[in-house]
């Protein structure tokens, strides 16, 4: 009886035509959000966003937020850990860290470093460090925020970068030319592919990314040579986010997360 209902259910999940394979996305909750920005889910089922600048949490029972007039729009959140979530503000070259209760731990000025940073790309990387492209002199490098230390550990790269992604071991990140990269924590730039022309992009590992065009959202394995269409119901959407199997959309009337499973 198993055996049948899983059959069913890879069946039900996965369509094949002629032009490729087709991923059926299975609605699992929506939630109306009053958002500028939706920034994901965490393990919790906590969800993130920005509306007016500021910067908000929440669950089903409780919302906390954040607001910092004095350093300007939010250009980035990253939401790894969410012990301590990272807030770029790029046009005043400084970073926040936040607890889970959205209470300041740490603010970070990179324009008082001793070493000249001019930060493009910020994320959390390991051992209380940061990750940092540096347009200054076009190197990534690491800023230890309790030791207020910043060190380049790669080469200069001249192209600009086009959308950015980390964990806190790798920052990976695409270039104006739709060229693919990965740098690790010690300096190691790896090229790996050549992305297909995106609205949105999102990577899933060193092989996959999941990425939107003319709201249609697919999911391209380099390592297979394999691309699948994700069919969901909305026709257009403001944003997608992707986290364990699921797959969140945002529109102007809320949040729908679907189950997806990616081969």
């Amino acid at each position: 009886m198993k055996k049948t209902i899983l059959l069913f259910f890879i069946v039900h999940l996965y369509h094949f035509t002629a032009q490729g394979q087709l991923i059926k996305a299975l609605p699992v909750s929506s939630q109306k959000t009053d958002a500028d920005v939706f920034i994901g889910l965490d393990s919790m089922d906590h969800s993130y966003y920005i509306k007016d600048n500021v910067f908000y949490k929440k669950n089903q029972t409780a919302i906390w937020q954040y607001k910092n007039v004095s350093w300007g729009q939010i250009t980035k959140v990253d939401l790894q850990n969410p012990l301590k979530l990272v807030l770029f503000y790029e046009n005043f070259n400084a970073v926040v860290i936040l607890d889970n209760q959205l209470n300041e731990i740490q603010k970070i000025n990179l324009s008082n470093n001793q070493d000249p940073i001019i930060a493009n790309a910020i994320g959390l990387a390991t051992q209380n460090q940061l990750w940092v492209y540096n347009s200054f002199n076009q190197q990534i490098g690491l800023y230890n925020y309790l030791k207020n230390e910043y060190k380049s550990i790669s080469t200069s790269f001249p192209e600009s970068i086009l959308y950015y992604q980390s964990t806190l071991t790798t920052f990976y990140w695409i270039d104006k030319k739709n060229q693919w990269y990965s740098c690790d924590r010690f300096g190691k730039i790896t090229a790996i592919a050549t992305t297909t022309a995106f609205d949105q992009i999102e990577i899933i590992s060193d092989n996959q990314y999941l990425y939107s065009k003319n709201s249609i959202i697919s999911i391209e394995d380099i390592a297979k040579k394999e691309k699948y269409e994700i069919e969901i119901l909305e026709k257009s959407f403001k944003y997608f986010t992707y986290k364990d199997q699921i797959l969140s959309i945002f529109t102007s009337e809320g949040i729908t997360n679907y189950k997806i499973i990616i081969p």
